[in-house]
């Protein structure tokens, strides 16, 4: 246990205790819901008061005043958002009105999107994070590193905010093996307690870890935990053998904050459903899907009332299993998530593809093919952006590798590049749906 961690716990829960202890009971009631459950009275109380607020406050809600149910309310994307975004925004917090705080992302898969939250629905997303994070070992003050793509001016974070947090930003912009090098030798030298990066940048250091038998045995690292997309099972296993502890999984985005976390060894997630209403809507339509059925993820908070978000189609899609105990509280566990909907691929038979597939195969022809990217055109064209060493690829066996997920009347154009680009986020997307039949 280092000295800034306990310094840094120690000034929180004194100056929490100054203020009444507010943020410390949220944390550990969001634990504790996470855990064992919601009752139906509860998510029946907190739907009626979230949408009966916005009927009452929003001047775009209040075109529903006559709705009753969830359902009688419109499905939102980013763009219906950004488009009736000062109709949205609660009469209280108009110009002039309460503080707001910005929630944005950096429009690396469409255009940039900003919404607004309430000092509340703030403090929610920091006890969330460390809800998740302490059902999983951390102990608030542990040193962070944060391995993204940092761009001055835009997304990072201030001095004095890195100070308190206890939290280092680490640029992935380049992942080559002189960049990972010395990556490795910061974690080292700056004692780095918890890594939380991206699954594709968790999967070079893992790999790079491994390939160069890197001495981890003065590491402090006690806690890896994986946001943005999918970890592919093979990193999930390598990172365990590596640091003799499993990463953590999780699922969110930066307009709600977290909304299902992996518990331990579990590989799927489980959701928060004390935050959260969570629908999983048809891929081509807005009627709830079946039960194990890969669909939309649709997401109503619970407590945002600066600026509502009734069902908010995220853009991802993945399966949902919901189920009630014997003391009649309710569970929700992501089986799959499977990422962006445009970066959902389907095979020649028009079935989805998890994105696992694709990064499982991309794993499968290490040290030959360093990158990949598939794009699909069309029902049965695909194309292959491979970064790769030219010298001692088998062009043949690796298009023969995703032919056998895509079907074998795929059409695979290979096309080779020097590198897939990270996007601005920091992520390095490894599939790509431009097929207008899946827009």
């Amino acid at each position: 246990m280092q000295t800034g961690e306990v310094v840094r716990r120690t000034a929180f829960n004194l100056l929490d205790r100054i203020h009444g202890g507010r943020l410390n009971r949220l944390k550990e009631v969001n634990k504790r819901e996470i855990l064992e459950g919601i009752s139906q009275e509860y998510e029946d109380r907190r739907l009626k008061a979230i949408l009966g607020f916005a009927k009452n406050h929003s001047e775009f809600y209040r075109g529903y005043a006559q709705a009753q149910r969830l359902e009688d309310f419109p499905v939102m994307n980013k763009s219906d958002y950004n488009q009736n975004f000062d109709r949205i925004l609660c009469d209280e917090w108009q110009e002039g009105g309460k503080k707001t705080y910005r929630l944005s992302t950096s429009g690396s898969t469409g255009a940039p999107f900003t919404v607004l939250c309430d000092g509340d629905k703030m403090d929610r997303i920091n006890m969330n994070f460390i809800s998740c994070m302490e059902l999983n070992g951390f102990r608030m003050g542990m040193k962070r590193g944060e391995f993204r793509v940092w761009i001055e001016g835009k997304n990072t974070i201030s001095r004095w905010k890195s100070l308190k947090n206890n939290l280092l930003m680490i640029d992935i912009s380049n992942m080559g093996e002189d960049s990972l090098a010395k990556i490795c030798e910061r974690i080292r030298r700056q004692k780095i307690q918890v890594l939380v990066s991206y699954s594709s940048a968790l999967t070079a250091l893992a790999r790079y870890i491994r390939d160069h038998q890197v001495d981890i045995s003065r590491w402090d690292v006690e806690m890896i935990f994986s946001m943005g997309e999918a970890l592919p099972d093979a990193t999930f296993d390598l990172l365990t053998e590596i640091f003799g502890f499993s990463p953590v999984r999780s699922y969110g985005n930066n307009e709600n904050g977290f909304i299902a976390i992996g518990l331990g060894d579990q590989k799927e997630y489980t959701v928060d459903l004390y935050n959260f209403y969570i629908e999983i809507l048809k891929l081509d339509s807005d009627e709830p899907a079946r039960p194990g059925e890969l669909g939309r993820i649709v997401v109503t908070d619970y407590y945002n009332r600066a600026f509502p978000m009734i069902r908010y189609d995220t853009g991802d899609t993945g399966i949902l299993e919901m189920t009630v105990d014997a003391a009649g509280r309710k569970h929700g566990i992501f089986r799959e998530i499977y990422g962006r909907r445009g970066s959902l691929l389907y095979n020649c038979k028009g079935e989805p593809l998890s994105i696992h597939v694709f990064m499982n195969v991309l794993l499968n022809l290490e040290g030959i093919v360093h990158q990949a990217k598939c794009i699909q055109w069309e029902k049965k064209r695909y194309e292959l952006l491979l970064s790769a060493d030219r010298d001692r690829i088998n062009e043949e066996e690796v298009v023969s590798s995703y032919r056998r997920y895509l079907g074998e009347e795929a059409v695979i154009d290979v096309t080779y590049v020097d590198e897939i680009p990270v996007q601005a986020s920091g992520k390095r997307m490894v599939c790509e749906n431009r097929c207008p039949d899946y827009q």
